[in-house]
């Protein structure tokens, strides 16, 4: 329980009041109340009145829920971002590196030696404008940035670090997603047949038939492919990380892990590749598809280079592997795929994400759905039976 202290006088042994060394000196009341976690707090008062209403005011706040330590709100922005933020994040690895190079490109040399507290809405707002006229972020990069740092406030608000973040109320910047234009199932076969070895031509194919990341693709392994159901389980991708090197991974989401069905078409690509070029059966990259000459993982470079090189011997344009995914998006919804199902086959943690995406393609396959249905409802010409009435049920 709180309570008020005076230090100018204490109790003698007779009971009486007598006066203490601090007696005529500074303000006499201590206002004394426990912190929610149970440690002590004080404040000094000139007035008895006043450190009564501080004991008051600080009960009532703990008891609500609502007390806020003022001397938390006085951490670093930097400190509180890398120390408290970043670790709370549950995240290792690459992603992590990824998290530490938003704050330290873009928090940090703007806010780092600043106290939490200070930071207010509109600086909140100029500091995202910065993101693309400073920092010259364009397409999602901004968005992603920002969602980052309006994170950290967000757990500062948790942590009673802080009442109410600055971002409260100023929009985050706008996710603008590029109109991706993939090539067709001719200009797929063309690139296809343009590549310069079976190793290509397999991956090249696959990642058209089933929309795989590059890592997915690249770390793909026997033991998660049944050829009797036809689909393969993705739970883990090939990363590289600086100093590490690469590795096999876990994909980063729930959404991510997913069972993917494949077609005839891809279950005999793999069958036929898998008894020509056995995968390593021991080591670190046991059972890997598709490797390089000597069983070493491919680097993401490397597969992108084949790309380019397969795209020019063939006579197309440049393309980048991740435009063989955009392709499968693409046969999936004008074949009349619900995003839903879109967005489970691309391991798309949300729906919106997808129609973020390939919005324009689901609008191109609701004009061919008009187009379908005006064409069945023609009015038939007169050298035409028109359709047979349809008998109601008595």
């Amino acid at each position: 329980m709180g309570h008020v202290r005076d230090l100018w006088h204490k109790k003698g042994p007779d009971g009486q009041l007598v006066q203490t060394s601090y007696y005529g000196t500074g303000k006499r009341w201590q206002a004394r109340w426990e912190t929610p976690d149970g440690d002590p707090k004080t404040r000094l008062f000139k007035l008895k009145v006043d450190a009564e209403k501080e004991v008051t005011k600080q009960e009532h706040a703990v008891l609500s829920g609502d007390w806020l330590d003022p001397e938390a709100g006085k951490a670093k922005v930097g400190d509180y971002a890398l120390k408290v933020w970043l670790p709370a994040q549950g995240i290792i690895g690459r992603t992590e590196a990824e998290y530490r190079g938003v704050l330290n490109r873009y928090l940090i040399p703007e806010w780092g030696r600043r106290q939490m507290r200070t930071i207010k809405p509109s600086e909140a707002g100029a500091w995202q404008a910065l993101l693309t006229t400073k920092y010259e972020l364009a397409g999602t990069t901004p968005n992603r940035a920002a969602r980052h740092v309006r994170s950290v406030f967000r757990l500062a608000v948790i942590d009673r670090v802080i009442r109410v973040s600055p971002f409260d109320g100023i929009k985050a910047p706008t996710l603008v997603e590029t109109s991706v234009y993939p090539p067709d199932v001719a200009g797929v076969r063309q690139l296809v047949d343009g590549a310069y070895s079976d190793r290509w031509r397999a991956m090249f194919e696959l990642g058209a038939l089933t929309g795989l990341r590059s890592g997915e693709l690249r770390g793909m392994r026997v033991q998660r492919f049944d050829a009797l159901r036809g689909a393969y389980r993705v739970e883990e991708q090939l990363v590289y990380e600086k100093g590490k090197g690469l590795y096999l991974d876990d994909v980063k989401t729930g959404a991510g892990r997913r069972v993917l069905p494949l077609n005839k078409r891809a279950v005999d690509l793999l069958a036929a590749y898998l008894a020509k070029y056995p995968p390593p059966s021991s080591g670190p990259w046991a059972g890997l598809i598709f490797t390089m000459p000597g069983g070493q993982p491919i680097g993401e470079s490397t597969i992108d280079w084949a790309l380019k090189q397969s795209c020019r011997h063939a006579g197309v344009e440049p393309r980048h592997l991740h435009e063989l995914r955009h392709h499968y998006a693409s046969v999936l919804i004008a074949g009349g795929e619900n995003p839903k199902v879109v967005q489970k086959r691309l391991g798309h943690k949300d729906v919106m994400t997808t129609l973020r995406i390939y919005a324009h393609l689901f609008a191109e396959a609701e004009e061919q759905t008009r187009t379908v249905l005006d064409a069945a409802w023609a009015e038939p010409s007169k050298d035409e039976k028109p359709m047979a009435s349809v008998t109601r049920l008595k």
